[in-house]
């Protein structure tokens, strides 16, 4: 007979997460590391990273990050190292803060396209940024509209 397993250990994304990578524009998953992400030893997504991505036909998800490493001003808030991770990811630009990781180590909270980001679970979102240390970073609602860019025509 075959061992029951526990929701916390079925590896998968959720139903809303794009299976895909998203096109100029497109829609990609926004993630936050779960418990299970050892932050503390990772060499890769760091405390109050931002992160976008999709999942793969093998059930494991692909997601780009931007840490700030460099404390760029500009890349101060949460919302705007999404941006830049969408932004690599949607150019398919080559770039380190990538990776291949099983869905059990980061949470779906909602998704981000070319108009902006909608976060379903601001509750997660919240916790990783008090985890990292970093709840000044926090968007101020659950919706965050990209301005309108001047038409350069």
């Amino acid at each position: 007979m075959s061992e029951e397993k526990t929701l916390h250990e079925v590896s998968t994304y959720s139903k809303d997460t794009p299976t895909s990578r998203p096109d100029l524009d497109g829609r990609a998953g926004v993630f936050v590391p779960t418990e299970l992400f050892d932050v503390a030893a990772s060499t890769t997504i760091r405390k109050g990273s931002g992160i976008a991505g999709f999942g793969n036909p093998d059930g494991s998800l692909t997601v780009y990050f931007e840490n700030n490493r460099f404390d760029d001003s500009s890349l101060h808030k949460w919302e705007n190292k999404v941006r830049k991770a969408y932004d690599r990811m949607v150019m398919n630009a080559p770039t380190v803060n990538k990776a291949k990781l099983d869905p059990k180590m980061l949470e779906y909270i909602g998704f981000i396209d070319g108009q902006g980001i909608q976060i379903k679970h601001p509750e997660l979102l919240q916790h990783w940024l008090e985890r990292s240390g970093a709840v000044d970073t926090a968007p101020a609602g659950p919706i965050v509209v990209w301005p309108k860019s001047k038409s350069r025509f």
